[in-house]
């Protein structure tokens, strides 16, 4: 800015003929109105009227200052100014709105992110939160989400963005779980992972959004090292895969090929890991005590690797066929899967316990790809007690609060308890048959299932299981 030298400003006399014409003016009134009301006859009544025209007048004033003091202001037709959470024109209202995450690489330069705010501004998109991931190799990648016109394409969205020079853009739909910032994210999360141990998955699922997890175990079911278990202390990042050490033997691999990884992603999962490693296995231990029909009480609870010896004493006291019908396989192998199916990365499991602690059966809850199983195993004694009907519906409340669409049960075209186990879900389900082997999938939808949930576990994608 150049600033001039101030000068004085001249004299104007004009303004002191006028005001001094203002002054003669008011006295010759003043002179006129004194004379009126002492000479005239009617002086006195006009004074009165006057006053009263006057007090009638500030009476008006006062009502309509006071009925029009919370009038809404006037719409504003343009701002003074543009900032990076506003429009330059009136933002969409939020009933004819859709919500959007967008994310987009832009140049580490001044004045990048406010041309791409600007761009964004005159599409009517109104910027609810924003992030910044910087890259080693240069650039800046800008997380946003939006509100945006209802009649905006997402096409039309990242061709605003490219106008404004974002590369490597990428937009999907969002809703009312996305308005909640980084921080209080993240502490949420650190909540849940430092309550339960099993949450560790799930917290890395709610803060890198749409991915796969993988979770390998450091030996293979033989007891061999499991190839890919090894991985760094500090873990690996390449691009859309992140590779992390499982506090509990093994490797946590996260994939999303669909949108690269960012170094402030990667730091965040790591904080996670180390959190998780630091406080050490924990697994919340409330329990249900039901009622059976003929009058025997069984205690249902969260089980995890601690049970292992338990299981392994009930898979002594289970027939050839109830383990055959379980695991689909050889039965000499059964008991080398409890190892994995009790881990908590894998999935969730419930034990039903009689009230002297031996453990009677195990529902399993499985992440598998991008479905979820559900599996269960009663003791023959045990059996045909409403035992396994109750663990079932535990577990698909589980699935429900997790956010799962439908989940699947494989076992035997003979096994009717199973069958019937899944149609008194009263669920819409599907059957396929191939070689003996049925398939029962579940189709949860919005229909809660009646049951009596002590455990509601979030959602997370499936991770690989048996």
């Amino acid at each position: 800015m150049t600033h001039r030298p101030s000068r004085k400003h001249s004299h104007h006399w004009r303004r002191d003929l006028v005001e001094l014409a203002a002054l003669f003016c008011a006295v010759a009134v003043a002179d006129a109105i004194a004379k009126l009301v002492v000479k005239g006859p009617s002086g006195p009544v006009a004074l009165i009227a006057s006053a009263v025209a006057l007090l009638a007048t500030a009476a008006f004033h006062t009502w309509w200052s006071r009925r029009h003091s919370h009038a809404p202001p006037p719409p504003m037709t343009a701002p003074s100014d543009t900032s990076a959470a506003g429009s330059a024109q009136a933002p969409a209202p939020a009933e004819t709105a859709v919500l959007w995450r967008l994310r987009t690489t832009v140049r580490d330069r001044p004045g990048s992110l406010a041309a791409l705010c600007t761009a964004l501004a005159g599409g009517r998109v109104d910027i609810l939160s924003l992030q910044t991931h910087p890259l080693p190799e240069g650039g800046i990648v800008d997380e946003f989400l939006v509100r945006a016109p209802r009649e905006l394409t997402a096409a039309e969205l990242a061709r605003t963005v490219a106008s404004a020079g974002g590369r490597h853009t990428w937009i999907e739909r969002a809703d009312a779980h996305d308005l909640v910032d980084a921080p209080t994210r993240m502490l949420g999360l650190a909540t849940r992972t430092a309550l339960d141990a099993a949450e560790l998955p799930l917290a890395l699922r709610h803060l890198l959004g749409r991915c796969t997890i993988h979770s390998i175990p450091a030996t293979t079911l033989s007891g061999r090292p499991n190839a890919g278990a090894e991985t760094p202390v500090e873990g690996v990042l390449e691009a859309t895969v992140m590779r992390l050490r499982d506090p509990s033997g093994g490797a946590i691999t996260v994939e999303r090929p669909h949108l690269p990884f960012t170094p402030t992603e990667f730091a965040r999962a790591r904080a996670l890991i180390e959190l998780d490693a630091r406080l050490g296995p924990r697994v919340p231990r409330s329990e249900d005590v039901l009622t059976l029909p003929e009058g025997n009480e069984i205690t249902v609870r969260r089980a995890d690797s601690a049970d292992h010896a338990a299981a392994l004493a009930m898979h002594g006291r289970c027939s050839e066929p109830t383990l055959a019908r379980r695991y689909h396989g050889p039965v000499a192998d059964a008991d080398r899967y409890l190892g994995h199916l009790l881990s908590p990365r894998f999935g969730r499991t419930l034990a039903a316990t009689t009230a002297s602690g031996k453990l009677v059966a195990l529902g399993h809850l499985l992440w598998d790809g991008d479905e979820t199983e559900v599996a269960l195993l009663v003791e023959d004694e045990w059996q045909r007690r409403g035992i396994g009907s109750e663990l079932l519906r535990r577990l698909v409340a589980m699935a429900v609060e997790a956010g799962c669409e439908s989940v699947y049960a494989v076992t035997r075209a003979a096994n009717t308890g199973m069958v019937a186990a899944m149609r008194g879900l009263g669920l819409p389900l599907d059957y396929q048959i191939e070689e003996g082997t049925l398939v029962i999938t579940a189709r949860l939808e919005a229909t809660p299932v009646r049951s009596r949930p002590a455990y509601q576990i979030p959602h997370v994608p499936p991770v690989s299981g048996g």
